[in-house]
């Protein structure tokens, strides 16, 4: 029977003491770590998290079992240690355990000026952040004389009505149930929430013995670390100023010395040598023993050094990356836990360019981050202004009411697209993940005005089109100005972290590309080939718009088959490029899906415009139109439908797919996908169909050729009724993006109207367009997978949906037995991460 510890609620913190971040807190549990290292830490006591609770509640603190741990008169400080160190906590408190008795002890031993300065310090920490009087009339000095002492002793007498407490015992509990209380508060509590804590995350104390900092000798405090927060390059970094205490060398204002010797001014290394390759020494062993880069923080006294903390460096993406492959080729971790240790979300951010972290935010909107990456241009209301914008060489950000396939070229050239309505899977946003362009969409308290070209702000602020704005996609706020970003860019260590996860993850990872130059992205991000090639987009292109309309206003199949043979070369064109770049890679290419009014204008101008194009009376444009538009076009003629309705689309589309293939080799073996099926027959008749024009086309060519066919599954019918399907498919692949809206009943355009509430409320536990609805969504998938493989065991099943790039859709589908998911280019990296994680921590 495996033993568990007995953990003390207060303990001091030895070799062999009974210690759990889980009990006490990440900071306590490293200083044992330091101490096991017989580093040179003060004596230290701590308090376990429900200890600290209890105390909280109004129990009393037991000080027999803190104070017999430190000198007669000790000088003390607490410092908070939760499970995570970015759930923050109340602030150190300092020099516990000064009073007028030790005050006179400090002059003799340190000089007059020193101990005032440490007196005045605690005195109005006590008194604001303790005693919680009003800070306005405590103030810090740099110099201060004993008639400043006895001043601030004497306004805390005044303010609290009562004199300022000289027993220890009564300072250091005040401080424990201080700190204890004000992490139990309401606004404590949601900060840490907002950062990944949960709402009962625990607080721990630990009680340590000064180490001054100031003294007759060289004395100071500072900090150090061996790898860059922001690149994670190796390098000493941080600072060091004498005479100060806690973290006060890092106070910008602060006179603080270089830690290495340089030219720019003096440096610990030259006025302590010792104690600087004690520091070098100190931080090669944290490295190699701890398994972690860390930030040490130190304090010398009167050349002494004593290490206070260290914890693990707050780092950057980039960083983090580069820290944990760094770690692994040195040996210090295998490479196993390099993959875990990067969220593969961070990924996200080093393909796009990113507002810098020191950059002023002027917040005119806040939205739903739709496609990370942030630009900056002037605003532009259409895509044609776009256009005209990007042929001027100026950048420009698009605004929408909302966009749709008319405003794709638009989007193409602009830096940045933010719309008023939509959410996560909306067509900005789709479009936006697709393509590596900023969006922020459903944008709060932003009204858009296209016709008079003016955007107002949640301040009433009011813009203009010309006006300079930032979108930050990957926060969803939309910023006044131009703000400062950083480059993006995968560097070596990126490559390396993905070449091992490719070695380790089980299931396929594709990519979303529409068009040759999607592909050229999913080939450099190292997709396993293409999941979802949308052949819609490539009609939007002015010229091949026009046919598309001509074959959409035919009056008979003949004279559509004739528009549609004028387009067939276009298309061919097209999927000839996307297999060659592709080479031997799979290319899954999905048959026309959206409404033909989608293809169509909506304004009195572009009606005109299509008049003319087509010869025909603006009179019956508009009928044709009219007649077209449908009350629910994304549940009316479209996908299947219309290949039904319309044959020769679908078998235009074959031949423009098979001849391709044909001219790029024979390694090209084409995935041809019938979208949004319910029923069984209509795989059926558009199966015949597409075999019949195979047929034709290796008959005229004389070569033969392979492909395979099968069904994106977006209906909730077709996922119940998959084993049905299954005996005509090669394959299934679920859109759930589609299949989400239809199993909610929800508009995934209009549903960020009032989802964030919803979410708030706990109706949902969070936007299923965003996290997969393992609940809901994933039975109909789960049930799918295995009707499926019950009349098809070989059958492929993938996710092409929007969450094909989120990790825990990625978990989910491979413990259904999915062979792979796909996802936009730029998501590629972190699905190939999130796989193999998955692997991973199965194997823990």
């Amino acid at each position: 029977m495996q033993h568990v510890p007995d953990y003390s609620p207060i303990v001091f913190i030895t070799n062999t003491a009974p210690m759990s971040p889980a009990v006490y807190g990440g900071r306590a549990k490293c200083l044992q770590r330091l101490i096991r290292l017989d580093m040179p830490v003060p004596a230290t006591v701590a308090l376990s998290f429900d200890a600290v609770h209890e105390i909280a509640t109004g129990a009393p603190i037991d000080l027999h079992q803190i104070l017999p741990h430190f000198d007669e008169n000790p000088l003390l400080s607490v410092r908070p240690s939760s499970a995570s160190p970015d759930w923050g906590g109340p602030g150190a408190v300092l020099n516990i355990g000064l009073n007028d008795l030790t005050f006179k002890s400090l002059k003799k031993r340190l000089g007059n000026d020193a101990a005032c300065r440490l007196y005045l310090r605690f005195i109005n920490a006590y008194a604001i952040d303790v005693a919680r009087l009003d800070a306005d009339v405590f103030q810090d000095m740099d110099n201060p004389s004993e008639a400043d002492v006895t001043s601030a002793l004497q306004t805390f007498e005044d303010e609290a009505e009562e004199a300022f407490p000289q027993d220890v015992g009564r300072q250091l509990s005040d401080v424990i149930t201080s700190m204890a209380r004000a992490w139990e508060g309401t606004t404590a509590r949601l900060l840490r929430q907002a950062k990944g804590a949960p709402a009962d995350a625990g607080l721990g104390l630990v009680i340590q013995a000064m180490a001054l900092g100031v003294g007759k000798g060289e004395s100071g405090s500072g900090v150090i670390q061996f790898a860059s927060s922001d690149t994670g390059q190796p390098g000493i970094h941080g600072r060091y100023l004498s005479q100060s205490q806690g973290r006060e060398a890092l106070d910008p204002q602060a006179q603080s010395l270089f830690l290495t010797n340089d030219k720019r001014g003096p440096s610990l290394q030259e006025r302590c040598p010792d104690v600087f390759d004690d520091l070098l020494a100190h931080g090669k062993l944290a490295r190699q023993r701890l398994r972690e880069e860390m930030s040490i923080e130190f304090t010398v006294e009167n050349g002494k050094l004593a290490i206070l903390d260290a914890v693990r460096i707050s780092r950057a993406s980039r960083a983090a990356v580069k820290i944990a492959v760094d770690l692994a080729k040195d040996k210090v971790i295998p490479r196993q836990d390099a993959i875990l240790r990067v969220d593969p979300k961070a990924l996200s951010e080093l393909l796009h360019r990113q507002i810098a972290p020191y950059a002023k935010r002027t917040v005119l909107a806040d939205g739903i981050a739709a496609s990370p990456g942030a630009a900056t241009g002037r605003i532009v209301f259409t895509a044609t202004d776009a256009q005209a914008a990007a042929a001027r060489g100026e950048a420009a950000v698009l605004v929408r009411r909302e966009t749709g396939p008319e405003d794709i070229r638009g989007m193409h050239v602009a830096v940045a697209v933010l719309t008023e309505r939509g959410g996560i899977t909306s067509h900005a946003a789709v479009i936006g993940r697709g393509i590596g362009l900023p969006c922020v969409v459903g944008a709060h308290g932003l009204a858009v005005n296209a016709k008079k070209k003016t955007l107002i702000g949640r301040n009433r602020e009011i813009l203009r089109e010309g006006d300079i704005v930032t979108v930050d996609g990957t926060s969803g706020q939309v910023l006044k100005g131009e703000v400062d970003t950083v480059e993006a860019g995968l560097d070596d260590s990126v490559k390396t972290l993905l070449s091992w996860a490719d070695d380790v993850r089980d299931i396929g990872i594709r990519a979303n590309a529409d068009t040759p130059k999607d592909a050229v992205t999913a080939g450099r991000f190292l997709a396993d080939g293409i999941g979802l090639c949308r052949s819609e987009h490539m009609f939007f292109e002015a010229d091949r718009l026009t046919l598309m309309r001509e074959v959409i206003f035919a009056e008979n199949s003949d004279d559509r088959a004739a528009a549609l043979e004028r387009l067939m070369p276009m298309q061919r064109a097209d999927f000839t490029e996307i297999f060659n770049v592709m080479k031997d890679r799979s290319v899954c290419i999905r048959l026309l899906d959206p409404p033909l009014h989608e293809f169509l204008p909506s304004d009195r101008a572009g009606m005109r415009n299509l008049a003319a194009a087509l010869g025909l009376p603006l009179s019956v444009v508009t009928e044709r139109i009219e007649t077209l538009s449908e009350f629910n076009p994304m549940l009316g003629l479209r996908g299947v439908r219309l290949g039904i309705t319309f044959p020769e689309i679908y078998e235009m589309q074959a031949r423009a797919i098979f001849e391709a293939s044909l001219d790029c080799g024979s390694d090209v073996k084409p995935e041809i996908m019938i979208p949004l099926v319910s029923a069984k027959r209509e795989v059926e008749l558009v199966k015949a169909r597409i075999d019949a024009i195979a047929a034709s086309v290796r008959t005229e060519k004389g070569r033969d050729f392979e492909y395979t066919l099968g069904v994106m599954v977006e209906t909730p019918r077709a996922a119940l009724r998959s084993d049905d399907i299954a005996g005509h498919a090669d394959f299934l692949s679920f859109g759930t993006n589609d299949l989400t809206q239809m199993t909610y009943g929800l508009s995934r355009d209009d549903a960020g109207r009032f989802m964030s509430p919803y979410v708030q409320q706990g109706v949902y536990k969070e936007d299923p367009f965003h996290r997969l609805d393992e609940e809901g969504v994933g039975e109909l998938l789960s049930i799918a997978a295995k009707r499926g493989r019950s009349a098809r065991p070989n059958i492929i099943l993938s996710l092409c949906g929007e969450h094909g790039g989120e990790p825990e859709a990625i978990s989910f589908v491979r413990t259904i037995g999915f062979d792979y998911v796909s996802c936009s280019p730029f998501r590629v990296p972190v699905a190939r991460l999130a796989a193999a994680q998955c692997v991973l921590r199965d194997q823990i």
